[in-house]
């Protein structure tokens, strides 16, 4: 698979490289966001990861441009103020990464990523439990389940990211597309819900102080 760095720091566009490279995929790198519009134009990638303080183009800019492509995007981004972050989901990126970050998390964000952009049928499967992204249907050992419309997205976010330990802010911003004030009784509550209705009170973690984890138990 191909992917895009567009980042105007060449310490970290390189260090991204290597570790992606490391890990089987292509990777080109553009250090402006009119270099990484040439690339765009005239090949195609799987992912774009994106910085949005860019010369010459914005990343807010470039995604306007990418955005009726299809092709996912990861925001990786100094700016880590709630109303960027919401901004770019809301323009159309697919997930942030704020500045500095791990390496570790990064990989698992693009493989989750790409994991699901390239879904053929739009099905999801976890333990028990078969989604049809589609109909927005859930299936628990082939008897339906009914969920809210923030449950079903909440459960894609989690199966989509099996496995990585997500932030109660970026559960919330993602699922309801506001900014996170700190209050957590509404998230916490869908999650119960969750695990009540599917059964699920040990593949959905908690963790301290972090947020919430769907386990394998691989």
């Amino acid at each position: 698979m191909k992917i895009l760095i567009v980042e105007d720091d060449e310490a970290i566009a390189n260090l991204v490289k290597i570790n992606l490279t490391a890990e089987g995929y292509e990777c080109i790198c553009a250090f402006d966001g009119k270099m990484g519009a040439d690339f765009i134009e005239k090949e195609s990638f799987d992912l774009i990861l994106l910085d949005i303080m860019l010369p010459e183009i914005n990343g807010y800019e470039l995604l306007e441009y990418i955005k009726p492509m299809g092709t996912p995007v990861i925001f990786l981004t100094a700016k880590s103020m709630v109303n960027d972050r919401i901004r770019g989901l809301k323009l159309g990126a697919d997930d942030y990464i704020v500045k500095p970050f791990q390496i570790g998390e990064l990989l698992a964000r693009v493989e989750a990523l790409l994991r699901r952009s390239h879904k053929a049928d739009r099905r999801l499967t976890f333990a028990d439990v078969e989604i049809d992204m589609s109909s927005r249907t859930v299936r628990k050992e082939g008897e339906p389940v009914e969920l809210t419309v923030k449950e079903f997205e909440l459960l894609v976010e989690l199966i989509q990211n099996k496995n990585v330990a997500l932030y109660r802010a970026r559960l919330y911003e993602k699922v309801w597309g506001q900014a996170y004030m700190g209050d957590t009784r509404t998230l916490d509550s869908h999650i119960q819900r969750l695990r009540k209705k599917l059964g699920w009170e040990d593949y959905i973690k908690t963790v301290f102080r972090i947020g919430y984890r769907l386990e394998d138990g691989k």
